[in-house]
């Protein structure tokens, strides 16, 4: 099952700074950038945050 545009409307709309977020459909999925970086992907209209140094900063910037 493909990600719908609606659930990443809803994500985007949840982060602070949407100006340096960024994404982008592959494959029927969406990957999220923030300041140019992968931190997330949409798979199945569920979000999953990379566990890495920027995953890290982005929520704690964004959602903290």
């Amino acid at each position: 099952m493909s990600s719908t545009k609606d659930f990443l409307d809803f994500v985007i709309d949840q982060i602070k700074n949407k100006d340096l977020v960024k994404s982008k459909k592959m494959f029927g999925e969406y990957v999220i950038y923030y300041e140019n970086k992968v931190v997330a992907l949409i798979c199945n209209n569920k979000l999953f945050i990379k566990n890495t140094k920027s995953g890290k900063d982005f929520v704690e910037k964004e959602f903290g």
